[in-house]
C-alpha cells in the first residue's frame, strides 16, 4: 500500500532542496572593476578607479572580474572590447580574470564581461544584459598647440620652461627639435609632456627668436607638422649678460 502522506513529505524535500539550490546560485555576483593609469597634462602619472572613464590617450587599463559568492562552483569569464558603435569588431578577446589593454585610438568602447558559474547541474549567467557588467571608455580627439615664447631663467617657475601647452590630449607620438637662426640644433625631445629649459651647456641663451620644428601624432590618426617662431626673453643682468649666451 502506497502511504500518500510520505509521499508527500518526499515531495516536499525535493522542493526544499531546488529552493536551496537555486537560491545559492543567485547569490553569484560579477561586477567588473577598472583600474585606469595615464598622464595628465601636467605630465604627472594618475591613476583611477572608476566604473566608466574618459580621458586623453595613452590609457592603460586594467579590468577585473570581481566574482564573489561561488564557492563549489566552477567559474568562466568572457570579456570582449570593441567600438560602441561597431559591436561587429572585437578588439580584445579573452578569458581570463584579469586583462590589460592600451587605449590609444579615440572614441567611445565598451568594455563586455560575460561570466558563467556551474555547480553539476546549477548554471548561472551574466552578460552584458545585467546591470554593472560593462564599462565605457571615451578616449578624448587629440589636440596640440606650441607656444610662441617663453622667459628661461626667470626666479618664478611660470613660463620657464618651452612645451606643448597644457591644453593638449591625446597625443600617441611627439619630437620636437629647437635650432637657431642659423639652422644649428639646440636641443630636442620625445615626450610631449616635456620640453626646453633654454640653455645650451648649461647655460641660458641669448634673448632672441629661435625656431621649433614638431612632428606628431594624435590618437585619432591626425598628424602634426609644427614650424614656428620661439621668441626667448629673460631678465637680464649685468651678470647673466656677461656669462651667459650660447645662441
Amino acid at each position: 500500500m502506497i502511504n500518500l502522506q510520505q509521499q508527500g513529505f518526499k515531495a516536499l524535500a525535493i522542493a526544499l532542496v531546488l529552493t536551496a539550490a537555486a537560491t545559492a546560485a543567485s547569490a553569484q555576483t560579477c561586477a567588473p572593476e577598472a583600474r585606469f593609469v595615464y598622464v595628465s597634462s601636467e605630465g604627472e602619472s594618475t591613476e583611477e578607479t572608476t566604473d566608466n572613464f574618459a580621458g586623453s590617450a595613452p590609457v592603460e587599463a586594467t579590468f577585473t572580474a570581481n566574482a564573489t559568492d561561488y564557492d563549489g562552483y566552477s567559474v568562466r569569464y568572457e570579456w570582449r572590447i570593441f567600438q560602441s558603435d561597431d559591436t561587429t569588431n572585437v578588439l580584445v578577446h579573452r578569458f581570463d580574470e584579469q586583462i590589460e589593454y592600451t587605449f590609444v585610438k579615440n572614441g567611445t568602447f565598451t568594455v563586455e564581461l560575460k561570466a558563467t558559474f556551474q555547480s553539476d547541474n546549477d548554471l548561472v549567467e551574466y552578460s552584458s544584459s545585467e546591470e554593472g557588467t560593462s564599462i565605457t571608455v571615451t578616449i578624448y580627439e587629440s589636440r596640440l598647440e606650441m607656444p610662441n615664447a617663453f622667459s628661461p631663467g626667470d626666479d618664478d617657475d611660470y613660463n620657464r620652461i618651452y612645451k606643448a601647452k597644457s591644453n593638449h590630449q591625446s597625443i600617441v607620438k611627439f619630437h620636437a627639435t629647437i635650432f637657431n637662426r642659423w639652422g644649428q640644433k639646440l636641443y630636442s625631445w620625445d615626450d610631449v609632456n616635456g620640453g626646453w629649459d633654454g640653455k645650451v651647456n648649461g647655460r641660458v641663451v641669448r634673448n632672441g627668436v629661435y625656431f621649433v620644428n614638431v612632428t606628431a601624432q594624435g590618437a585619432d590618426g591626425r598628424t602634426y607638422h609644427i614650424r614656428k617662431d620661439v621668441n626667448v626673453l629673460t631678465k637680464y643682468t649685468q651678470e647673466q649678460n656677461s656669462t651667459s649666451g650660447t645662441e
